[in-house]
């Protein structure tokens, strides 16, 4: 990590400083955004190239104490350079002066260490003489993974600083099981990115042998005719157990790095993810909390899936003909048109696919049937009213939902309560909130902007259909 001030040549301005007498205001810092430029680079061409690729972090200012800003520098700038080979990193600070102006002195090296850990080395020149070259670390590290599926992708060879190659790629998955020093080392060396890239992310404990990490790899051959590894991205999925004898993934973390986003390499991973938990028949496949533009890609990825389960498609085509009959808005009860117990427990137990996400694909699967759906789209946003205000107030929205009766108790008459499932239309004692003026607003921007969406994905779904080359994501 470099570090230079610069200083002024004329021996009379400590002079002039001296003389001057005063008070200086408070130091009101800088956001880490605004002096921070991190640059993802495979090569010492590209370090030393402007257009190099910049990677944009979700938040930097979280990483530099309560209120996100650096104190005690006039003139900050501080370049990060990540490299796509080893995934070390070197950081250049320059700045005009240093001086504590009641904030302190935010120790830059500390801040920065807590992001890049053990990656982050002192020496400009062990970077670009070692580590961004050190061609071998990636190819070392997976040297026992276990291959799980080939992919070529054609026209998708890509450098960090953007330039395409026509020629096909050779991609690959392998899966690493956590626990040993390979899996841990690389993993470790991906943390920084994962920190700066995917919002809200925390490392996972690599000691863990239920932690697997399953890693995308594009193979190239060199100019002398060696094959070289690149990471493109990966994804880290936990392994539960599920009573009586079975287990549950859960993915837990996803990233494909900058340069080869939206190119249908993260659709790939899902892909595969999928693969194996059919192929190990695991009880279903779930995401933890997922960010919505990952969300919009799986559900692509399954509404797709079950475009071609053929169980389900009756009752597809049931639902989009009651969608078509008449107006629902002019019905006392209308229904929620949601699949069947039996359909939803087929789905999980041949596609991993559990309710939940079922669900969020079913609604575009109606919204597909429907053609033309513009002649149809009043009927369709009154089923997605209604399960948005199922999904929000459950009985309270006319539909089945829980309730909460506090009961005589000798106990703790406060904590003292039973909880029971009401059937729909039944009188419900839960009030609504005070102003549901402003509670129907709400609703209707969460419906507006689920239609959008299941619009968006149903778009790109029927694209694809026609396109076996397009990507989803």
């Amino acid at each position: 990590m470099g570090q230079k001030q610069r200083s002024n040549s004329d021996p009379n301005n400590d002079v002039k400083k001296r003389r001057r007498v005063g008070f200086s205001g408070i130091d009101a810092g800088v956001e880490a955004k605004d002096c921070i430029r991190i640059f993802l680079v495979s090569s010492k061409e590209e370090f030393h190239a402007p257009e190099s690729f910049v990677i944009d972090p979700v938040d930097l200012n979280s990483f530099f104490d309560d209120d996100g800003k650096i104190y005690g520098y006039e003139g900050l700038k501080i370049t990060i350079w990540i490299s796509s080979i080893s995934f070390y990193a070197y950081a250049d600070i320059t700045f005009q002066s240093s001086s504590d102006r009641g904030k302190g002195i935010t120790d830059l090296k500390s801040a920065l260490q807590t992001i890049f850990a053990e990656t982050l080395v002192d020496s400009k020149d062990e970077f670009l003489q070692k580590y961004l070259v050190d061609k071998d670390f990636v190819r070392t590290s997976i040297s026992n993974a276990e291959v799980l599926k080939h992919k070529a992708f054609k026209g998708h060879v890509c450098d960090s600083d953007q330039n395409a190659d026509s020629a096909t790629s050779n991609v690959e998955v392998v899966r690493l099981v956590a626990g040993n020093m390979a899996t841990g080392q690389l993993y470790s060396h991906l943390i920084p990115l994962t920190l700066l890239l995917v919002d809200g992310s925390s490392p996972i404990d690599i000691t863990d042998p239920h932690w697997e990490l399953y890693v995308v790899i594009q193979k190239k051959t060199d100019q002398q005719g060696e094959i070289q590894c690149m990471l493109i991205g990966f994804t880290a999925v936990y392994r539960f157990y599920h009573y009586p004898d079975d287990s549950r993934l859960r993915l837990g973390q996803i990233l494909v790095l900058p340069p080869y986003q939206h190119k249908g390499y993260g659709r790939f991973l899902l892909e595969v993810l999928n693969d194996i938990a059919i192929s190990e028949n695991v009880y279903d496949l779930t995401v933890e909390e997922p960010l919505d533009h990952f969300q919009h890609v799986r559900t692509c990825v399954d509404t797709l899936r079950l475009l071609h389960f053929e169980p389900i498609q009756h009752l597809v085509t049931k639902a989009v003909s009651l969608l078509k009959e008449g107006k629902l808005s002019k019905k006392t009860h209308s229904p929620l048109l949601i699949p069947p117990p039996s359909a939803i427990e087929d789905v999980r137990k041949s596609l991993k696919i559990n309710k939940k996400q079922f669900l969020r694909c079913w609604e575009v699967l109606l919204y597909i049937g429907l053609n033309p759906v513009d002649k149809y789209m009043e009927n369709f946003i009154s089923i997605i009213s209604k399960r948005v205000k199922y999904d929000i107030l459950g009985k309270d929205s006319g539909t089945s939902g829980k309730q909460l009766i506090e009961v005589p108790s000798d106990i703790d008459q406060e904590t003292s309560f039973v909880m029971f499932r009401s059937e729909a239309n039944e009188a419900s004692t839960v009030q609504m909130d005070d102003n549901q003026t402003n509670q129907e607003e709400q609703i209707q921007k969460l419906v507006q902007d689920r239609v959008k969406e299941i619009q968006l994905i149903a778009e790109k779904v029927t694209l694809h259909l026609g396109s076996s080359d397009v990507a989803v994501n």
